[in-house]
């Protein structure tokens, strides 16, 4: 399973090497990587997740995904108390950037790949899970870290986003038994298959616009990239051990969790005003890093579960 993670990562980092030519050459440049950028987020993230959900109705998929769900609740719950336990407030630091950074991660433009990588379709359909949680909150305590606000209209927003409305039809197709006559289902199957490339080429413009050489003197980015990519995947490696879970399901939801820091960070800090540059910062240290992070906290964790449980 380290392996399979591994190869998909190399071939995410390499479609990322397209995405950092094109902007170094301006193929793509930053507002058409913005226009990109909300293609994957609002069409093509939906068809993947909407398809994931045309499969027959099985009792113990249902079973998953209910686990799936009561799991990534578990995650988030820690990871937001790791981070508040690691990362402290400290003047000069922009504590709320970095907590963010250290709990929301790139579940749907890494995590859906990965997961696709290791489980096919009922991979992405438990990790449908995740990302609900994700967004319910992402867009409630996510806000208010950011931006100091309780933020209501952000709250109210995340109930009729793109994302939230894939996984609502998708789920009454699938419990309905619904299936997509044969030319939508063909066309909804063609846009999901450009995630992958969509997603790291777009991840790899704005790894373009990030100074690399200014980024590997700054010691504090790689201490919220260890916090985010090991410290806390090791910890729920841990306590999943000791869960009667399917190893899908606990895989899905620690490789989801473990995915490098969300993009999300740094499109926050633009529209409320703060400083973009430390979120964009980490969000490129830690894209990078998780080629070699991923497959180590996977392969840490096969150890575990063979070795202890």
């Amino acid at each position: 399973m380290a392996f399979t993670i591994l190869k998909q990562t190399i071939i995410m980092m390499l479609l990322m090497a397209i995405g950092f030519m094109c902007s170094k050459t301006n193929i793509i440049s930053k507002e058409s990587n913005k226009s990109l950028s909300t293609l994957v987020l609002q069409i093509v993230n939906p068809a993947v997740i909407f398809m994931s959900y045309q499969t027959d109705l099985k009792p113990e998929l249902i079973s998953e995904l209910l686990m799936t769900f009561a799991l990534s609740v578990l995650a988030f719950a820690v990871m937001i108390a790791g981070a508040y336990l690691f990362i402290r407030p400290k003047e000069g630091r922009m504590t709320e950037i970095e907590r963010f950074s250290a709990i929301y991660s790139n579940c749907g433009f890494m995590g859906i790949p990965l997961v696709k990588s290791l489980f096919g379709m009922e991979g992405v359909f438990c990790l449908t899970a995740f990302i609900t949680v994700f967004n319910l909150i992402v867009w409630t305590h996510g806000v208010i870290l950011i931006t100091g606000q309780k933020d209501v209209k952000s709250i109210v927003k995340v109930f009729y986003s793109p994302t939230i409305i894939a996984i609502i039809l998708g789920l009454l197709c699938f419990f309905l038994q619904i299936r997509l006559p044969e030319i939508p289902s063909q066309v909804l199957s063609s846009v999901a298959e450009l995630n992958t490339p969509l997603a790291m080429i777009v991840s790899g413009v704005t790894i373009a616009g990030t100074d690399l050489l200014s980024l590997l003197k700054k010691f504090n980015v790689y201490r919220i990239c260890f916090i985010k990519l090991i410290l806390l995947p090791f910890i729920l490696s841990v306590i999943f051990l000791f869960l009667p879970m399917p190893e899908k399901v606990k895989m899905t939801v620690l490789v989801a969790a473990a995915a490098p820091p969300a993009a999300m960070c740094t499109l926050l800090c633009i529209k409320c005003g703060k400083d973009p540059l430390r979120a964009s910062e980490i969000f490129t240290a830690g894209t990078i890093l998780s080629v070699i992070t991923l497959p180590f906290v996977v392969r840490f964790t096969e150890y575990l579960t063979k070795n202890i449980s």
